[in-house]
């Protein structure tokens, strides 16, 4: 399977390919209109912007998450609305942390989508290479997207907690060290983990900015899986977001079929009669 990565030089040399749609998806959780702010500022020529709170998440319950997935039928709307068809290359990028160019990415593939690339390195790493950038807003022209749901790729709460009984699964979460443990909680209400989950920060998939090579992250994602297939771990972090910079950084190393818990540690502790972990 191709890696989910595309280069910068890759992506300058189709940028004005009628096919191709790109996506600035920054964001900030502390100050969410950071990343609206920065595309009006500088953004990748022809790139249209998507929130992730207003364009990639649905209604929130207080039960479901800071970042609850939208219903199927919605969010294709909302990609018909943007000017995204089943026909086009998507290319997504964020500010070069990957924390939430897995958003769309993922949630594209989630309706059906597979022609969809992550920039590597982001805006951050374009702007390096001394690239174009312009402050224009762009809107493309309304179109139809046609949902074809893939909802195996996704667990609920209640499937998530079936499965730490089971040897054979590994939940891996992506946030900080020190948010795993317990020590400090910055957004959520409590602090701590998932009983038996194993904690991996999403940062570490990257070297000077850019994923490492396929090679390196076969190595380390091997020594998580433990002899598991990759279809036996499930991802997860603090709303559904950042986990997905390690999906992204197994599928580059030929890691395919692992599954997203979505509403993550947001959803998971918010029933008390879950089970929390510190340490």
């Amino acid at each position: 399977m191709a890696s989910p990565l595309i280069s910068t030089a890759e992506l300058a040399a189709i940028v004005n390919d009628p096919k191709l749609v790109i996506v600035d998806t920054r964001h900030d959780l502390m100050n969410p209109s950071i990343g609206r702010d920065a595309y009006l500022s500088a953004h990748i020529p022809g790139a249209i912007y998507l929130s992730i709170d207003e364009d990639l998440s649905g209604t929130k319950t207080g039960e479901n998450g800071r970042h609850p997935l939208p219903e199927p039928d919605a969010f294709a709307a909302t990609l018909g609305a943007k000017g995204i068809s089943n026909d086009n290359l998507v290319v997504v990028y964020d500010q070069g942390s990957a924390m939430f160019v897995g958003r769309l990415w993922w949630m594209l593939r989630w309706l059906g989508h597979a022609n969809v690339r992550v920039l590597d390195g982001g805006i951050s790493q374009w702007q390096k290479e001394g690239r174009a950038v312009e402050a224009t807003v762009n809107a493309r022209a309304a179109t139809t997207f046609t949902a074809s749901l893939h909802d195996h790729m996704r667990l609920t709460a209640a499937q998530t907690q079936a499965a730490l009984a089971n040897p054979n699964r590994r939940v891996l979460d992506a946030r900080a060290a020190e948010r795993y443990r317990g020590e400090v909680e910055p957004v959520d209400p409590v602090a701590g983990h998932i009983p038996g989950a194993f904690n991996r920060a999403f940062p570490n998939n990257l070297r000077d900015g850019l994923f490492k090579p396929a090679d390196e992250l076969q190595r380390e994602f091997a020594a998580i899986l433990a002899g598991r297939s990759p279809e036996q771990l499930i991802h997860q972090c603090g709303s559904g977001v950042s986990a997905l910079a390690n999906m992204i950084a197994m599928e580059h190393a030929g890691l395919t079929g692992s599954v997203l818990y979505a509403g993550s540690w947001s959803e998971w502790c918010s029933d008390d009669s879950r089970p929390v972990a510190k340490g």
